[in-house]
């Protein structure tokens, strides 16, 4: 077994297969410098030529030493030119104008697809109809759901756990997509639910203070709360403050920080020497609330309660981390259920910014911002003239407006008839942005009308580390 790669690395992405180059290489020169029995080394150099072949067969790069690839996706965008698909916790970048392959990143990232057949079973568990998002395809990727489904069947418990990055004070509404998502399923699964606010991520990734970070962490915890959590079943923490004072939670950080190397997260996540510290034990962070004995008041010290983790499938690299390492330290491993990008309003090459006002829709935006900022910067799929759009219709699968209300707009019907209308020409894109503005301006308006019956008081009943309605 030495002198071969103990896995099928086909499966693995650039990144893994780099951190496993790295780590081959580091055992070759210990081995080296312990006078190790020649058959042993030979062994190891072979099994660090097939890495490397391995390496360059999936790249097109010879391996160097301390620059790892970027995560990749290889997509064909419908011309004979292959363009390449990048998606890491931090980036989203694709030249597709109807954003990234996703069937082609399921692949990449070794998820497996939200099928019919899974969809309908979590109807049949919850005696309740999927929501929009499980309808269309909105969350498309899962890891060990039917594990989730398996354990309800048989009256066994679950959490969820999910987070944001507070990175500025308003929010805009691509962020609200896995908190609604998540309130839907703490509803219908009856089950408590944990946010975690890294507000240690953002200190550490941006020119903040930690003053700062935290300030952002409880404003927009108000626009979680918002969105309709019930206080008896959800938990809402900061990292810089949680972090001080569970011991649970901080066991955990360190049991997954001692088994992870340096070399992995470099080679999952693309750090470099020059990263500060932080930066490489932040992902152990994030990886912890997967774990219930993080929360001994809410699940009353026990290890074996699993977990459901909705988030966008940038985040995966963390949580691919998380799996790999469960066993290793006695936990069960997280489930998880993949979101794609919210886009932007100038198309689906990239993710929403909150750094761009005019890329976003915020929830503090004013009626009339919202329908400036349609009209003016949302993407269109139609045609160049009235008469040209007449005739070849619109394109829904790069117009933003159509986009945005598959996301928004609740009625499968009326959506299929805006579909069908503007494929053939009969709806011109400033009505479609008409119906859009029409959507948006009242579902704003009624987030920022909870917002504001949200006191601090409120905040801090979320964030006090208590028990929860449930008993474990």
């Amino acid at each position: 077994m030495a002198d071969s790669p103990n896995c099928d690395l086909t499966s693995l992405s650039p990144l893994e297969l780099f951190g496993r180059v790295t780590e081959q290489g580091e055992k070759v020169r210990a081995l080296k410098a312990g006078k190790a029995p020649k058959d042993e080394v030979d062994a190891a150099v072979r099994m660090l030529l097939s890495l490397k072949l391995s390496y360059k067969t999936t790249t097109g790069q010879d391996y160097q030493a301390g620059l790892p690839p970027k995560d990749l996706v290889l997509i064909n965008n419908g011309t004979a030119k292959e363009d390449e698909d990048f998606v890491d916790p931090w980036n989203v970048q694709t030249s597709n104008a109807k954003g990234v392959d996703y069937d082609k990143l399921i692949v990449r990232f070794g998820s497996s697809k939200i099928d019919t057949d899974l969809i309908n079973r979590i109807e049949r568990a919850t005696g309740q109809k999927p929501h929009r998002f499980l309808r269309r395809g909105i969350f498309f990727s899962h890891r060990d759901m039917d594990q989730i489904l398996d354990a309800y069947e048989n009256k066994k418990s679950f959490y969820l756990y999910t987070g944001r990055g507070p990175s500025s004070q308003a929010m805009h509404i691509g962020h609200l997509i896995q908190f609604i998502f998540s309130k839907w399923l703490q509803e219908v699964f009856d089950v408590p639910l944990i946010i975690q606010l890294t507000d240690d991520e953002k200190y550490l990734w941006k020119d903040l203070t930690t003053e700062k970070a935290y300030e952002y962490a409880k404003e927009n915890a108000k626009d979680l709360i918002a969105c309709g959590f019930d206080v008896n079943k959800t938990f809402i923490f900061s990292d810089l403050d949680y972090l001080g004072t569970s011991t649970g939670f901080y066991k955990n950080i360190v049991k997954v920080q001692k088994h992870v190397t340096f070399n992995q997260v470099k080679g999952i996540f693309g750090f470099t020497d020059s990263d500060c510290i932080g930066k490489i034990s932040f992902p152990a962070i994030q990886a912890a609330p997967s774990f219930s004995s993080s929360f001994p008041q809410i699940f009353n010290g026990k290890e074996n309660i699993q977990c459901l983790i909705p988030c966008g499938i940038d985040q995966d690299p963390y949580f691919r981390m998380t799996r790999d390492v469960a066993p290793r330290i006695g936990q069960p491993k997280p489930a998880l259920l993949h979101s794609v990008f919210f886009p932007a309003l100038q198309g689906a090459q990239t993710k929403m910014s909150a750094s761009d006002p005019n890329s976003s829709i915020f929830l503090t935006d004013t009626p009339k911002q919202i329908k400036t900022k349609i009209n003016k910067h949302a993407f269109s799929g139609g045609r160049d003239t009235i008469e040209e759009h007449r005739k070849y219709g619109g394109n829904c699968d790069v117009d933003v407006s159509f986009m945005y209300l598959t996301f928004f707009l609740e009625d499968d019907d009326k959506l299929e008839q805006l579909k069908q209308a503007y494929t053939s020409g009969e709806l011109l894109t400033g009505e479609l942005k008409k119906v859009l503005i029409e959507t948006l301006q009242p579902f704003v308006a009624a987030h920022q009308e909870r917002r504001k019956q949200v006191t601090d008081e409120m905040v801090k009943q979320f964030m006090t580390p208590r028990k929860l309605a449930f008993e474990f």
